[in-house]
């Protein structure tokens, strides 16, 4: 008969009498917590592990802090020791019954860990991995810890409205911690100065209202009708401004707007790209966004940017990013009384937990998200924010039902988002539509849906929106067992045309 092998602790090399999860006899674990306070606990191949690395990279905290003990060799006293997390904290947090998503308690715990800076890209203490260059790189990295001057806040835009060739599996998977680090570097980044003293007369008030009405106006037009050609205007105009940023004379003030406008614009033609379907791409404006809005010094602008990077997230497969991004930028305007902005960012992060099958998580964000939509606008609230009413909250409502698998009460959402929306909104009350008809087929109501279909449909027909053809395939997908009956068969058509058109 084979004997099992010998087991011995992983500390002194002294044979173990009996499994134990640590690998290592008594005598080296009492002494574990004094060798980890020291520093230098977590051996080094722990960090080339697979499922260490598959876990950072999901965002996976629970599992990073369980693995890295598991492979290490380390009690929770021992990370606690290391990181300044509680003991209680963490068995929570490995339970499952706590996250990790504040920044800095984020950056301590991977920091106490001793996670390399090559691996995640955090701007960890006293790390000297991060990148040293100050000056603007014109090579397409959106690495979050390149400074954040504004010579790379320009690079980063323009590389964006540039419409250079991307790597697409690249880009995409810029998730998760390193999303953690652009929210940390848009709130603690230190801002330059924004003054240009140049020959000539100094930036009149004027030409920045018209900037700032060039930006509104062409969120106007999408609104009215899908993104379309938008997205060349919006990079077109974006270069524009920040021609005038660097070239022209212009006071700190006048400096400050440039950049708010520039975020502003950057933001809008990143939400033009991600409806015309171009996820990449629209993934690279809302960053360099960020960074605008952080040399703009308007948190509103940067929690708009990350409000469009959580929809970017749960539409892409990546609901966890959403509800980071959404509670950061509640965060950041906490002590602002902006009810508005804040029951918009409350709608993605319902949309996160729901996708995720959070439910309560989701309806408790709805809940308090339509509380503050009742309280009215503020002054404090962005212009930019024009369209959040009762008709949004209740079609993100109805969206959120319909991720969590329950079409009546999706339908009664949707109901009321129909009756509630700005009649001029034609894209949002199309989207409304069309997921409104995919609640009522897998309600049962195939009649109803295909009726409703067929309005979505209507609209979409004076619409340019990827988004909106992507909904209404997910409408045939769902008729595909009736297609053979008529009033099926016509919306089939109908909408196949109309989404070839789109193509």
């Amino acid at each position: 008969m084979v004997q099992p092998a010998e087991r011995r602790c992983t500390g002194c090399g002294c044979r173990l009498s009996r499994y134990n999860a640590e690998d290592r006899c008594a005598t080296c674990i009492r002494h574990l917590p004094s060798h980890a306070a020291a520093g230098g606990a977590v051996p080094e191949e722990v960090w080339r592990d697979v499922d260490v690395r598959e876990a950072l990279a999901a965002w996976d905290f629970s599992r990073v802090s369980r693995l890295v003990r598991q492979r290490g060799a380390l009690r929770q006293e021992d990370v606690a020791a290391l990181t300044g997390l509680s003991q209680a904290f963490l068995s929570m947090l490995e339970s499952g019954q706590r996250r990790l998503t504040n920044i800095d308690k984020i950056t301590e715990f991977l920091a106490g860990l001793g996670a390399p800076a090559g691996l995640l890209r955090l701007p960890l203490p006293g790390n000297s991995a991060e990148p040293q260059d100050t000056t603007a790189k014109d090579d397409g990295d959106q690495d979050p810890a390149l400074p954040w001057t504004v010579d790379r806040m320009v690079a980063a835009l323009r590389e964006a409205a540039g419409h250079r060739a991307l790597d697409h599996g690249t880009l995409l998977s810029r998730r998760g911690i390193e999303l953690t680090a652009y929210v940390h570097h848009w709130g603690t980044a230190e801002a330059e100065p924004l003054l240009r003293a140049q020959d000539g007369r100094p930036i009149p008030d004027s030409l920045l209202a018209h900037l700032q009405g060039t930006t509104d106006h062409l969120r106007l037009m999408d609104a009215a009708a899908g993104s379309g050609t938008l997205a060349d205007l919006g990079s077109a105009h974006l270069e524009l401004v920040l021609r005038i940023l660097k070239q022209g004379t212009h006071t700190e003030a006048a400096g400050h707007r440039l950049a708010g406008i520039a975020a502003d614009t950057a933001t809008q033609t990143g939400w033009f790209a991600f409806d015309a379907g171009q996820h990449a791409h629209a993934q690279r404006y809302f960053l360099a966004a960020l960074r605008a809005a952080h040399a703009s010094g308007d948190v509103r602008l940067g929690a708009g940017a990350l409000s469009y990077i959580a929809i970017h997230s749960y539409s892409t497969g990546y609901p966890r990013d959403a509800v980071v991004a959404a509670q950061a930028a509640r965060e950041k305007i906490k002590t602002l009384h902006a009810p508005a902005l804040e029951a918009m960012l409350l709608t993605r992060q319902a949309r996160g937990h729901a996708v995720l099958g959070e439910g309560k998580a989701a309806l408790r964000a709805l809940g308090l998200a339509g509380e503050l939509c009742a309280q009215g606008r503020s002054e404090n609230d962005p212009h930019w924010l024009y369209w959040i009413n009762e008709g949004e909250i209740h079609g993100q409502a109805g969206s959120c039902y319909l991720e969590l698998g329950d079409p009546g009460q999706a339908i009664g959402s949707f109901t009321q988002a129909h009756d509630a929306l700005t009649p001029s909104d034609l894209r949002t009350r199309a989207l409304f539509l069309s997921r409104a008809a995919t609640a009522q087929i897998r309600a049962g109501e195939l009649e109803a849906g295909c009726a409703t279909a067929h309005e979505a449909v209507a609209l979409g027909e004076h619409l340019q929106s990827a988004r909106l053809h992507e909904h209404l395939r997910t409408v045939i997908e769902e008729l595909t067992p009736v297609s053979h009956t008529p009033y099926a068969r016509d919306l089939l058509e109908r909408t196949a045309v109309l989404t070839k058109m789109g193509n």
